[in-house]
């Protein structure tokens, strides 16, 4: 009887194992067919039916504002200052006195001078009479009147320096903050204060060499700066003759007027130069756009499959790129999951 029993249990054991064997390989028949119907059940992406389109080509710089004119005020002479004629941080006209140094012992200087001028005048013109009557040699009388060049030249000299001692404005412009005051000694060496022209404002950049050839004297640039949302326009007048090696960038300047004053030198400037106007350009999204170590590469549908191909992009704006050479008109071009994407991948393309 235990023999019986022992034999029904090693039964149901071996019935119920081969039952569970079965479930379990079913089960990782249908796990592993299901992955391969996964891993070839197409990926729906978007795209879009590439069109020619005019393309006003623009490219995007940075650039920094300058002063028109702008200069370090500086003494010329040393001195007591003994007067300051202008507001920090207002206007000045061109002539205009900025400040005085004393003077008070040059014009003693030049009183001297002129005493000394006067009598070699008189000394020269009783030469020539001497001369005249033979009493004396033409050296005396070329030394009296050499002597009398030389006093000439001394007065002429002092009066220069008085001049020295008024300070006038170069140019029209603001004046900035003044490091001196009434009584300060000062020498040549000590800066005043600075003056600056921004009724006009120079703006200067630099393009890369292959676009040299598309820029000209007298074109007319956008900008815009930092903390404004008005779009201000410069005329570029100068160009560099020559494409800098090291960087292999070619300067441009251009002056913009600052009638608002709401422009300050030594800010940057967000530039858009205007470039040549390409007919049936090819212009993508820049979501489409890969790069890679040998360039930039982009997926197109070719037949419910994904083709990879290699693209030659250039200028770009914020959303978009243009494109020289890989793409034509007609193709569909992918726009989303392409970086997930492997050369001919089925996919399901929703043309937007």
């Amino acid at each position: 009887m235990k023999v019986k029993h022992l034999i029904y249990t090693l039964l149901i054991i071996t019935i119920g194992g081969f039952i569970t064997y079965r479930i379990i390989s079913n089960k990782s028949k249908n796990d592993d067919s299901k992955k391969f119907n996964d891993k070839n059940s197409p990926t729906t992406v978007n795209g879009i039916v590439i069109k020619t389109a005019t393309f006003d080509n623009n490219l995007s710089l940075s650039g920094s504002i300058e002063a028109n004119e702008q200069i370090e005020i500086h003494s010329e002479v040393s001195g007591i200052v003994e007067g300051i004629f202008f507001n920090e941080g207002s206007f000045v006209t061109k002539g205009q006195v900025l400040f005085k140094v004393n003077d008070i012992e040059l014009k003693a200087q030049l009183r001297q001078a002129v005493t000394k001028e006067g009598l070699a005048a008189e000394n020269e013109r009783r030469a020539k009479l001497l001369l005249q009557k033979e009493a004396i040699s033409q050296e005396e009388a070329d030394i009296a009147r050499a002597d009398h060049a030389s006093a000439q030249a001394q007065s002429q000299l002092i009066r220069a320096q008085i001049s020295k001692t008024s300070v006038r404005a170069p140019f029209s412009g603001k004046i900035g903050l003044r490091n001196i005051s009434p009584g300060t000694y000062i020498t040549p060496t000590v800066l005043v204060a600075k003056l600056v022209n921004t009724s006009k404002l120079k703006i200067t950049f630099s393009i890369p060499e292959k676009y040299a050839s598309q820029v000209q004297s007298g074109s007319v640039i956008d900008f815009t700066v930092s903390g404004s949302n008005k779009t201000y326009n410069a005329k570029i007048y100068a160009i560099e003759p020559e494409v800098a090696v090291a960087t292999r960038t070619l300067q441009i300047r251009a002056i913009a007027d600052n009638t608002d004053g709401k422009l300050f030198p030594g800010t940057f400037a967000d530039i858009k130069l205007p470039l040549n106007t390409i007919k049936d350009a090819i212009v993508v999204p820049s979501q489409a756009i890969i790069p890679i170590q040998d360039g930039k590469k982009v997926f197109i549908a070719n037949n419910g499959q994904a083709k990879e191909v290699m693209v030659d992009a250039t200028t770009r704006t914020d959303s978009s790129i243009l494109i020289l050479s890989g793409l034509k008109a007609g193709d569909t071009l992918i726009t989303s999951g392409v970086m997930s994407l492997k050369n001919e991948a089925p996919i399901k393309v929703k043309v937007q």
